[in-house]
């Protein structure tokens, strides 16, 4: 896969009012012709130069493989811009416009970046898995070179009669209510142990906890026991837990340091 690390790379050759001359950063230029786009690669000549003579350009794609994107991107998303790629079901795809950045990706692939599955619950919302998409979206894991796939479970599928908390939107619930001999009460152990230190009912239990789901690694997953938070292994698979209510730098900072441990634990960094 070719897929420029800056659009500061990529110049537009469409028209080349200093002749056979490029910045001295190109390496790549983007062409029209009366077929379409083309990808070139460029070496620029020996200088000291801001603008230097091409020393030699290479085919990289031609018209006939190329595509070109209708619409906006953000570079910074290179997992998103893949993916974009990926659908054109053309070999080079083009982005951006004659009059903006523009930039490229040739044979597209995602074998490039590392999976972190998350796991987290709705409703109400699921924060976790929000908040990753919301950064993932600004570009903010460019560096990290990874993908998230999300494990999202809806609680409300469970078919309880009790669940944890009013924000979800349920009728019956363990911060609004009590329970009685015979419910089925979708909680976590937060929940059991409230159960256990406020009734003697006789109850079912089903599991909400993300954390008990963990069945990939690497992970990041929410638990409402900030006791439990932090870098473990669960069911066999290394990952980090953090806070239900933990804000973005926090899910950011834990995410990174277990990265670093799992890079260090996969030998993926010296």
């Amino acid at each position: 896969m070719i897929f420029p690390a800056s659009c500061k790379f990529v110049g537009n050759a469409s028209s080349m009012p200093h002749g056979e001359t490029v910045y001295f950063l190109t390496r790549y230029l983007i062409r029209t012709t009366a077929e379409g786009h083309e990808v070139l690669e460029v070496i620029p000549g020996e200088g000291d130069g801001l603008i230097r003579p091409v020393q030699s350009l290479t085919l990289l794609a031609g018209a006939d493989e190329t595509a070109v994107w209708e619409g906006a991107i953000n570079p910074h998303n290179r997992a998103e811009v893949i993916r974009k790629a990926l659908s054109t079901g053309k070999r080079a795809t083009i982005f951006g416009s004659s009059t903006d950045h523009m930039t490229f990706v040739i044979d597209p692939s995602l074998e490039e970046f590392e999976t972190v599955h998350v796991y987290d619950n709705i409703p109400p919302k699921a924060t976790l898995s929000e908040t990753l998409q919301s950064l993932e979206a600004l570009g903010y894991f460019e560096p990290d070179g990874i993908i998230f796939e999300h494990h999202i479970e809806d609680i409300s599928a469970y078919g309880a009669d009790v669940y944890p908390c009013k924000a979800g939107g349920f009728a019956r619930t363990l911060d609004r209510g009590v329970v009685q001999d015979g419910d089925v009460v979708a909680c976590c152990k937060t929940g059991r142990q409230i159960c256990e230190e406020t009734s003697d009912a006789d109850l079912v239990f089903k599991e909400t906890c993300p954390v008990t789901r963990v069945d990939a690694e690497p992970f990041i997953a929410r638990c409402c026991r900030m006791d439990e938070a932090g870098i473990q292994v669960i069911n066999g698979c290394f990952g980090v837990v953090v806070h239900w209510a933990a804000p973005p730098r926090e899910i950011t900072e834990a995410l990174d340091a277990m990265l670093i441990e799992w890079r260090k634990r996969t030998n993926t960094v010296e």
